[in-house]
């Protein structure tokens, strides 16, 4: 077994969720298939070079694709996140660099969800954690974005008396209206341009490395994270997404 591979805690949690296996020829396990999937992500190895134990390299590359299309990913994560909010919930963002084999795709495609910035092409990971540093929405967007508009996809569904901890960028009236129209209330300190600083709970605020530390976690645990292969955005978010849902079942099995 290899120290990538689920733990039988890990893979309870996942195998319910997991398409029913359909009939006619007997197929690789989805077990395997799925430590297969994980060796890829934790190692960013080429589908090609994946170790022959996890089975045809095709057969796992097409199944995770499979996957993606059909949006397990997210069925997954929903059921490990079920209603862990938290008290606190905290957003932020990070750009990273594109693979020159993963630029293929036609600027006009809409899955390339990439930009140019500083660090040349980029794609930005934009997360939203709990007060435990547990991901619970994830958003991408090109490299080049601001990190303000995709504060709206991922700011929907607070909860009252929630508090929503965010850096500078997210100093904005209409994000602040945003989370005050949810009954939560934002810990965001001021911009230098704010004419009246709004006061915030500095103590609280300080809770927000958590965000900053899960980025660092899933950028330097999971390499296929740390730079992007995949041509398309859903192939990469599901990557992200998986890391995400391995992170939770973690979590989980130290708690147990």
């Amino acid at each position: 077994m290899s120290r990538f591979d689920m733990t039988d805690l890990e893979w309870g949690f996942i195998r319910c969720v997991l398409p029913d296996k359909s009939r006619g020829v007997k197929r690789v396990d989805d077990r395997r298939v799925l430590n297969g999937i994980f060796y890829v992500l934790r190692t960013g190895t080429p589908w090609r070079d994946l170790p022959e134990r996890y089975g045809p390299y095709t057969t796992v590359y097409n199944r995770f694709n499979r996957w993606s299309r059909a949006g397990i990913w997210d069925w997954i994560m929903d059921a490990v996140i079920d209603a862990h909010n938290g008290d606190v919930v905290m957003i932020d963002g990070t750009s990273v660099r594109v693979h020159h084999a993963a630029a293929t795709l036609k600027k006009s495609d809409p899955r390339r969800c990439m930009g140019r910035s500083r660090g040349g092409l980029t794609t930005k990971i934009h997360v939203l954690v709990n007060e435990w540093g547990l991901p619970l929405k994830i958003h991408l967007t090109p490299g080049q974005a601001h990190d303000g508009p995709a504060a709206k996809v991922l700011l929907t569904g607070l909860q009252p008396g929630q508090a929503v901890l965010g850096d500078k960028a997210y100093d904005a009236n209409w994000i602040r209206e945003l989370i005050w129209e949810q009954g939560a209330e934002a810990v965001i300190p001021s911009k230098a341009d704010r004419k009246v600083p709004i006061p915030f709970d500095r103590d609280l605020y300080r809770q927000r490395n958590k965000v900053e530390r899960f980025i660092g976690r899933i950028k330097k645990s999971f390499r296929r994270i740390a730079t992007r292969y995949e041509k398309t955005s859903t192939n990469f978010l599901a990557f992200i997404k998986l890391a995400a849902i391995r992170i939770w079942c973690e979590a989980y099995e130290s708690a147990t």
